[in-house]
């Protein structure tokens, strides 16, 4: 059975029966035993690679015990800590993984609950166990850019030098992911204000700040999305399409050799009209199909992403701000307004302009 064959199996298992355990010790005989023999592929009944219960004495810790010790050559490289399933894990729960790595020739530590395994080194500081993991692993969710590394653990592969040596990497990556995920969900007010001040050339008060949470969870939201969606896109026709970050870039390296004054601004005036609008219009269609379009000369607001439906254009770059209405034959005519409440008053003729359409 291939490695990830086996991992699977294993997340299966967990799945399968973790509501059912109740103790530390039913956690080890179900899960860790099971996932040292069967996922890394050491012989559990072997104590010249296994040894439960392991024995180091330490200072004055005379007889505390490890629960696993993995072995490989003599010496041992690997130790395990386990908690039962279920358990939230944290560091204050690894202080004799702490001491045992400390007295032991291990490079690799692992604290788990069965289900979640954190997996440490000592990157911070030579033959001292790092208080942050350089890798974690929910079986129940596993992201698969983790499995290789996973797999140098394993008894056919073990590799700690090229552990080690990833571990720096992996450990920083894994973090920033974590810290991306926080932000794309719960945005905080620097991640907020990054985004706002590159878009809005306002005063950041507290009340744009509130707007650019919405806006900043949304834009995350559909950049995700599309980036689903392209991949999806491209594994059933065969084409291989450029990635919403990969077009991103290429707009990026194209608007470099433009002028600053080049440059689309998207102003907070115009994507409360875009909200308005697509309020006004939500009574004829799914919202969801109103999307807006900046350019140079006006920010227009379309139906289904679609330059041959468009609903109004926005005109905004002056002082004077118009709104632009379009006929069946999609004819524009531009109408004055001077606040953004106006665009209430063509709310009859935008439901009418996106009629023409269905």
């Amino acid at each position: 059975m291939e490695f990830v064959e086996r991992l699977n199996a294993m997340a299966a298992k967990v799945n399968q029966l973790a509501s059912s355990i109740q103790t530390e010790e039913a956690t080890k005989t179900a899960f860790i035993m099971p996932f040292i023999h069967s996922v890394l592929g050491y012989d559990v009944f072997d104590p010249s690679e296994v040894v439960p219960e392991y024995v180091c004495d330490v200072g004055t810790k005379k007889g505390e015990k490890i629960d696993y010790a993995i072995l490989k050559d003599g010496e041992i490289q690997i130790l395990i800590e386990t908690k039962k399933i279920g358990e939230p894990l944290n560091i204050n729960h690894a202080s004799q993984l702490f001491r045992y790595f400390h007295v032991t020739t291990a490079r690799i530590s692992i604290l788990t609950n069965g289900r979640h395994y954190r997996f440490f080194t000592d990157l911070d500081a030579p033959n001292k166990m790092d208080e942050k993991p350089f890798l974690e692993i929910d079986l129940l969710d596993i992201d698969e850019h983790v499995i290789p590394e996973l797999q140098k653990l394993t008894k056919s592969a073990f590799d700690v030098d090229s552990i080690i040596n990833a571990a720096g990497e992996l450990k920083y990556v894994g973090q920033i992911k974590r810290v991306i995920a926080s932000q794309f969900s719960q945005p905080d007010d620097d991640f907020i204000k990054f985004f706002a001040s590159r878009v809005y050339d306002g005063v950041i008060t507290q009340k744009v700040r509130e707007q650019f949470s919405l806006l900043t969870r949304k834009a995350a939201s559909q950049f995700l999305n599309d980036q689903i969606n392209d991949r999806l896109k491209s594994a059933m026709s065969g084409v291989s399409y450029p990635t919403p970050a990969e077009k991103v870039v290429t707009e990026t390296q194209s608007e470099s050799a433009d002028s600053a004054e080049d440059r689309i601004q998207t102003t907070m005036d115009e994507l409360e009209g875009f909200h308005i609008v697509k309020a006004i219009v939500r009574t004829t269609v799914d919202s969801k199909r109103v999307i807006h379009r900046d350019t140079q000369s006006y920010f227009g607001i379309l139906l289904d992403d679609n330059n041959r439906k468009p609903i109004t254009r926005l005109h905004f770059n002056r002082s004077q701000k118009y709104i632009g209405i379009f006929d069946k034959d999609k004819n524009e005519t531009r109408h004055p307004i001077n606040s953004l409440d106006d665009i209430y008053e063509f709310a009859d003729q935008l439901r009418d302009t996106v009629g023409y359409y269905e």
